[in-house]
């Protein structure tokens, strides 16, 4: 992957699913959706929308976020108010970066895993935070795989024990 080619692999729509686990409060739970990078102004509006079951709670979920891009290629990850996250570098297909929030601390990692697919994995520690978060990024679109969003057919098969495409 060329240096300058980390937010040129990112933009584009993604469909998206996260499972979260939270050891301290003894609970998981799972978002499914979709992402978008999309080009704006200079920079790069990350913006995702689906669905979030956790605990007893389930309902619509978003966030967003900016990737600013740097003369090396890889991009500075914003809050949408400016504040910063963290460094993404797909240069190297692998990237690692840590942000200090307060007393927590948020580790990711995020990976290439093929020409339209990444994953992200964060663990996340501090005074009252114990939880990881690993999403799974494809590239929406014709001809490429669906991946699990709301309501769909991979969806039910997992929701069933019936993964993989076996009948129920």
């Amino acid at each position: 992957m060329r240096a300058a080619a980390t937010l040129e692999f990112l933009t584009g729509t993604w469909n998206v699913v996260r499972t979260i686990s939270d050891r301290l409060a003894g609970r998981s739970g799972r978002f499914t959706g979709t992402a978008s990078f999309t080009s704006e102004g200079g920079a790069v509006r990350y913006a995702e929308h689906g669905e979030l079951a956790f605990g007893d709670h389930r309902g619509p979920a978003s966030r967003s976020l900016r990737y600013d891009p740097r003369p090396d290629g890889a991009a500075d990850v914003r809050f949408t108010d400016g504040r910063e996250f963290f460094r993404l570098d797909l240069s190297a297909g692998t990237c690692e970066a840590e942000h200090q929030c307060r007393a927590d601390t948020y580790r990711v990692r995020v990976e290439r895993t093929g020409p339209d697919s990444f994953t992200e994995t964060w663990q996340v520690a501090g005074p009252e935070k114990d939880y990881q978060l690993t999403a799974r990024y494809e590239r929406a679109g014709p001809g490429l795989p669906e991946l699990e969003r709301p309501g769909s057919d991979a969806v039910r098969r997992a929701d069933t024990g019936q993964a993989n495409g076996a009948a129920p």
